[in-house]
């Protein structure tokens, strides 16, 4: 039940907002009393705090396995932004927005545990681009692990990028491809062009 009432609450959450929806409009969408939603979650905080980490635990699995499969750093890229955005509806509302702005402590707990996973993602994906020569060997990994995950995040900021202009999908894609001309080696460029021409339109 307490699982139940976690994605129920997830996938309200990102497509309306941590702030629009209420304890009433998860327990209305389970069919089930609000007071059954209390026996597990105490209030509306615990469950936002507990619903994140749920999410954060899907992401960070899902991301284990692709690792796992030891596609091209290149494909893996891809395939890691695939899986997010399959999973984070960031097209429907700001959850980003509304949960730094109502609950900032979650927030900021959870960006730390997201950073520390992102980086020590990314700069596996740079060890083995460069061992491929596919990167170039000369790159400053800490650098390029704190600008992708920190670019990353500016990119759900609507204020930044407004999704009027280009939707989440494009927004990713671009800000990929720019990351990746910025660090691969001839070869790397090459990989890369045959990617894109085959796998997108």
């Amino acid at each position: 039940m307490k699982e139940d009432i976690l994605k129920t609450a997830a996938d309200l959450f990102l497509n309306y907002g941590f702030k629009s929806v209420t304890m009433d409009d998860i327990a209305n969408t389970l069919g089930m009393s609000k007071k059954t939603v209390y026996q597990y979650f105490k209030n509306k905080n615990v469950l936002v705090e507990e619903t994140t980490l749920f999410m954060y635990h899907i992401i960070q699995s899902g991301i284990d396995d692709i690792i796992k499969e030891n596609m091209s750093p290149i494909e893996e890229l891809y395939e890691i932004k695939r899986f997010v955005m399959k999973h984070l509806k960031d097209e429907k509302s700001s959850p980003q927005f509304q949960l730094q702005k109502y609950y900032p402590k979650i927030y900021e707990d959870l960006k730390e545990k997201q950073s520390c996973v992102m980086g020590d993602c990314v700069i596996s994906n740079l060890d083995r681009g460069m061992q491929l020569g596919l990167y170039r060997d000369n790159l400053n990994k800490e650098f390029i692990s704190k600008i992708y995950f920190n670019s990353m995040m500016s990119l759900k900021d609507k204020t930044l990028f407004p999704l009027n202009h280009l939707s989440m999908q494009s927004l990713m894609n671009n800000y990929l491809e720019y990351h990746l001309r910025g660090i691969c080696t001839p070869k790397g460029l090459q990989h890369l062009t045959e990617y894109l021409n085959t796998n997108q339109q």
